[in-house]
C-alpha cells in the first residue's frame, strides 16, 4: 500500500475511534446513574470537562505539530485515549469519572486538527476523501451507543469502557510500526498527491466572521444531539425499551449521518461549497424542531434528519478550510476551527442537564433548534459573501 493511502487509512480509523470513545460515557451514564443512585443530569454533567478539553486543547495542537510532528501527535492520540479509557474503567467516584474524562478530552482533541491536515495533505480528490473520512467518523459515533450498551448489558459498564481502550492501544502500536516517518507536509502533496488549490475571496474577513459563528453554533447542535440521543430515545418513545434496543435505535439514527457525509463529499467535487452549506443548514432547525415537538416515530424522523444535516455540515466546514486557507496555515486553521466548535460544544452537557431539568427533552431540542436557525442564517450570509476575488486585468 502506498504511504499516502496507508496514512489516510489510519486517519480514517482514528476518526472512527475519536467519536466512539467520546460517546462511551453518555451511554454508560445510564447504568452509572443507577449504580451510584444519582440523577442522570448529575452524571452526564461530569463529562463537561471532557468536552471542554476536547475543544480547548485543539487550539495549540496546530502549533505543536510544527515542533514534534504530526505523526508523533497522532501516535499520542491513540495511546493517550487508550490509557484514559482504561483509567475510566477503574474509576469509583465522581472525581475519578471527571478526572479521567478530562484526560480523555485532552488526548481526543489531537485528532481533528492533525487528522484533517494529514487527510488534505495526502488526498488526491478532496471531496471524496473528506466524505469517506466523515463516514468513518460517523460509523464510530453510530456504533458507540449500540456497542457500549451491548457490552455494558452483558459484562458491565467498566468492560464497555475498557474494551475500546485496548483497541486504541493496539491501533496506536500498529500506527507506530506501519507509519515510521512523518506523513505529508504543510504544503500538502505526500505520496504524489497534488496540493489542494486555494481560492481567493473578495471579502474574507466578513466571511470568516459568519463562518466562525456557524462553527460555534454547529458545535452546540452537534454535541447536544449526539450526547442526548440515547437518553432522549429512552424517554421519548411511546413505550419502555431495553437498553440494548435504545442503543440500536441511536445507532440507526446516526447511520443517516454517514450516508449524508458520503453524498456531501461527492457534491463538494462538483458544486459550490456555500450552496451546499445553505441546503444542509436549512434541514437542521427543521429536524430539531420535529424532535422537540413530537414523540415516537416522528421524533426519530426529526432526529435522523437533524443528524444528517449536522454531520454533513462537518464535511463542508473542513472542505471550506481546505479550499480557502493557504497550505502553510492549514494546521493552525484547523486548530482554530475545532477550538471554536468543540469549546462551545463543551457547554452542551450542562445545557442538556439544565434543559432536561426544566422541561425534559422538548426543551433540550428546542434550544438546539434555535442554534440550528442561527447556523442557517450564517449559511445564507456565507453564500452572499463568498464571491471570488476579481483578478487584476493586464494594462493595455
Amino acid at each position: 500500500m502506498p504511504h499516502s493511502r496507508r496514512v489516510i487509512l489510519f486517519v480514517n480509523v482514528a476518526h472512527a475511534l475519536d467519536h466512539f470513545v467520546l460517546l462511551v460515557f453518555p451511554t454508560a451514564a445510564i447504568l452509572i446513574a443507577r449504580e451510584l443512585g444519582l440523577d442522570y443530569g448529575a452524571v452526564i454533567a461530569l463529562a463537561t470537562g471532557c468536552f471542554v478539553a476536547f475543544g480547548l486543547f485543539a487550539l495549540p495542537v496546530g502549533w505543536i505539530a510544527g515542533r514534534v510532528g504530526r505523526r508523533n501527535l497522532m501516535a499520542a492520540f491513540f495511546l493517550g485515549c487508550g490509557a484514559a479509557l482504561l483509567g475510566l474503567a477503574t474509576a469509583s467516584g465522581t472525581w475519578g469519572f471527571a478526572g479521567w474524562l478530562l484526560v480523555l478530552g485532552m488526548f481526543s482533541a489531537i485528532y481533528h486538527p492533525i487528522g484533517s491536515s494529514l487527510l488534505v495533505a495526502n488526498a488526491s480528490a478532496l471531496g471524496r476523501a473528506l466524505g469517506w473520512n466523515g463516514v468513518w467518523g460517523n460509523v464510530g459515533a453510530a456504533s458507540a451507543s449500540g456497542v457500549t450498551a451491548l457490552i455494558a448489558a452483558a459484562f458491565g459498564w467498566r468492560a464497555a469502557a475498557a474494551a475500546p481502550g485496548l483497541v486504541c492501544l493496539a491501533v496506536g502500536i500498529a500506527f507506530l510500526l506501519l507509519v515510521p516517518k512523518e506523513a505529508g507536509n504543510a504544503a500538502g502533496g505526500a505520496g504524489g498527491a497534488p496540493p489542494q488549490p486555494t481560492l481567493r475571496l473578495a471579502r474574507p474577513a466578513a466571511l470568516l466572521a459568519a463562518f466562525a459563528v456557524a462553527i460555534v453554533a454547529g458545535g452546540l447542535t452537534f454535541n447536544m444531539t449526539t450526547i442526548a440521543a440515547p437518553k432522549a430515545i429512552d424517554e421519548k418513545m411511546l413505550f419502555a425499551l431495553p437498553l440494548g434496543l435504545v442503543g440500536a435505535l441511536a445507532t440507526a439514527v446516526f447511520a443517516f449521518g454517514a450516508l449524508t457525509q458520503l453524498a456531501v463529499g461527492r457534491l463538494i467535487d462538483r458544486f459550490s461549497l456555500p450552496a451546499i452549506f445553505v441546503g444542509l443548514a436549512a434541514l437542521q432547525p427543521l429536524g430539531l424542531g420535529l424532535a422537540a415537538a413530537f414523540s415516537g416515530a416522528l421524533f426519530l424522523v426529526g432526529l435522523a434528519l437533524a443528524m444528517s444535516a449536522i454531520y454533513g455540515q462537518v464535511v463542508v466546514n473542513d472542505a471550506m478550510i481546505a479550499r480557502y486557507v493557504p497550505p502553510d496555515w492549514r494546521d493552525r486553521a484547523f486548530g482554530i476551527r475545532y477550538f471554536l466548535g468543540f469549546t462551545a460544544a463543551g457547554l452542551a452537557a450542562p445545557l442538556i442537564a439544565l434543559g432536561h431539568a426544566a422541561g425534559g427533552f422538548q426543551t433540550v431540542f428546542s434550544a438546539a433548534a434555535a442554534f440550528g436557525a442561527a447556523i442557517f442564517a450564517c449559511a445564507l450570509l456565507t453564500f452572499a459573501l463568498s464571491r471570488p476575488k476579481p483578478e487584476a486585468a493586464a494594462a493595455a
